[in-house]
């Protein structure tokens, strides 16, 4: 069985394409599981998954929640309102106490960008970025993949645009990534309040007007203007924006005919698009939800099978410290403490 290049999913930035490819194909296996009658397995049995989450969620949350559950896991969930991050933890001494508790996985998401890449060399546990910051937002955007790929039936060539508040979206930044990876090519429209410093040299084209961005595509894809993280005023109004920037029937019909409508949600009706583009009959936007757990239950299926791999292969945490460099910084040896073998 082929596994995973690494013991993390930290970005699709730095994910190989065959990496991509196998959890995409794994993905779609998981979603016959979902699909089934009795959707209960035994793959993740006996294995302790935490649920890290200091950013509130629906979707991802409960998604991954579901894939821990479907696969046989035991899961854990930490908030940073319920954590002794509200007492001052630092994040290191917070990821070594979920550690030492015998956990294999965590799946964690964070107000800060580059806050997983940070913490992963510093524990054993596999970590899984469930959106970092402004930074990346892995799992959501292999969704978005599988959803394309099981709608359109393939990537390479396929036309994408991608269109809403750029510069707070983890979620574009992640599609860009991975689209590009994929073969797809990649259209970015937002106001240019909205855009990101740098997005020109990253593998998309930037294109200032909606219905332009939107002509000849495969998808359309709306983003969500994420008022929490603005600190100014970065367009006049949400009306004048909807009118500007909103996906509406005009940007649709721009489109090739039949062309996929995505969100990855929570929409704001009526900003970002109306609700009748929502619910028309080309969204695929609640087939992006179910996929999402499919997706989610393969990358925890796939990290644990490389743990197990490289365990039996080459005698459980010695390995680890060989191949990732444990046991360097601030964390003591863990070949010389016997109790944390697992």
């Amino acid at each position: 069985m082929a596994i995973l290049e690494k013991k993390d999913l930290l970005g699709l930035r730095d994910t190989s394409v065959s990496d991509i490819r196998l959890i995409l194909d794994t993905a779609f296996t998981m979603r016959q599981i979902l699909d089934s009658p009795s959707k209960k397995t035994a793959h993740l049995a006996g294995k302790s998954v935490v649920l890290f989450f200091l950013e509130n969620s629906t979707r991802t949350r409960l998604s991954f929640e579901f894939a821990c559950k479907y696969l046989g896991a035991n899961s854990s969930n930490i908030s940073g309102s319920g954590s002794s991050i509200r007492k001052g933890e630092n994040l290191y001494d917070t990821i070594k106490t979920i550690e030492v508790m015998a956990s294999d996985m965590i799946v964690m998401r964070h107000m800060q960008s580059g806050a997983p890449w940070l913490i992963a060399p510093q524990t054993h546990c596999s970590i899984i970025n469930a959106g970092d910051g402004m930074n990346e937002h892995p799992t959501q955007a292999l969704l978005d993949m599988m959803t394309m790929e099981d709608k359109l039936g393939k990537l390479e060539g396929l036309e994408v645009a991608i269109i809403g508040d750029a510069l707070h979206s983890r979620v574009v930044r992640s599609n860009i990534w991975g689209l590009s990876k994929m073969g797809a090519k990649v259209r970015v429209c937002a106001p240019p309040t909205m855009l990101p410093r740098g997005l020109d040299g990253l593998p998309c084209e930037v294109i200032a007007d909606v219905r332009e961005a939107c002509e000849g595509v495969d998808v359309v894809m709306g983003l969500r203007v994420q008022l929490e993280r603005q600190k100014s005023a970065l367009f006049p109004s949400v009306r004048e924006y909807a009118h500007f920037f909103g996906i509406d029937h005009e940007a649709i019909q721009a489109a090739k005919e039949n062309a996929l409508i995505m969100h990855p949600g929570p929409c704001n009706h009526g900003v970002e698009m109306p609700t009748e583009i929502h619910e028309h009959p080309q969204s695929v936007i609640h087939e992006q939800v179910t996929n999402g757990v499919a997706i989610r239950m393969a990358i925890l299926f796939l990290l644990q099978a490389r743990r197990n791999a490289l365990s039996n292969d080459l005698n459980g945490l010695a390995a680890l410290e060989a191949a990732y460099g444990f046991g360097k910084g601030p964390i003591s040896n863990p070949v010389e403490q016997p109790k944390y073998r697992r």
